[in-house]
């Protein structure tokens, strides 16, 4: 990602429909498998600008890393201090450093996912989470994964068979953001190639649709821990190190 991606994505990580929901998503399951505790030892793996770090920290103590210099130093403006720059392709930490790594849409931008896959089970203790989501589907490749620097996208079988050759056992797996999967479509497929550059895709919304869309989001999550949603645009996986 350049500078410039790095910028709106600081500016909108806090407030964009897209943002929020993924991150409520989340939130919400760690809420309900750790509670109230605030003693774990989380890697925020890709943390991008610094927002999922930063909510997390009620839940214990968050190393912030991320392959990029730009990334890290958006970072740093929310006043997170425990920074750390890393290739996730070969983790600079111990073995079973970690009671949780969250990689939200990190796999996706690595050569070798699967050595990636390998360098976080070997950092959770045993008993340890990973929490991670990745972008779905070929079909929806667009001008937006270019931006961003994307290797692929998944479909849900890809990235749990991955996380099984490290050794992780699934406890959950589903697609995300299944409402909005046939506009998000449609509009890559209309756009994506008449743009003079590549750019992310993160269209304005009037704060009345943000908030609406939020809501979407919101509920569809809830539905997440209980039912498999059958397609969607984010592949959502929480697996477990035995």
């Amino acid at each position: 990602m350049n500078a410039e991606e790095y910028e709106r994505m600081y500016r909108l990580e806090d407030s964009y429909w897209w943002f929020v929901g993924r991150h409520r998503l989340v939130l919400g399951f760690l809420e309900r498998i750790y509670g109230r505790r605030q003693d774990l030892r989380i890697l925020d793996l890709g943390c991008g600008t610094g927002a999922m770090s930063a909510r997390m920290a009620r839940f214990g103590s968050v190393v912030s890393a991320d392959f990029s210099p730009l990334a890290l130093g958006f970072t740093r403006r929310r006043h997170l201090s425990r920074l750390c720059a890393a290739d996730a392709m070969r983790l600079p930490f111990r073995a079973a450093s970690f009671d949780l790594v969250v990689a939200l849409d990190i796999l996706e931008h690595l050569s070798d996912d699967q050595a990636a896959a390998r360098e976080i089970a070997r950092v959770l203790r045993p008993g340890g989470r990973l929490v991670t989501t990745v972008p779905a589907y070929r079909a929806l490749w667009s001008g937006h994964d270019v931006a961003l620097m994307h290797h692929r996208r998944y479909v849900a079988r890809e990235l749990t068979e991955r996380l099984r050759r490290a050794s992780l056992q699934i406890e959950r797996c589903s697609y995300a953001m299944t409402l909005l999967c046939p506009a998000v479509w449609l509009y890559r497929r209309l756009f994506s190639h008449t743009d003079s550059r590549a750019r992310a895709t993160l269209v304005h919304v009037p704060g009345w649709a943000n908030r609406l869309l939020i809501r979407l989001l919101e509920a569809e999550n809830r539905l997440i821990p209980h039912v498999s949603l059958p397609f969607g645009v984010t592949v959502f996986c929480m697996a477990r190190r035995p």
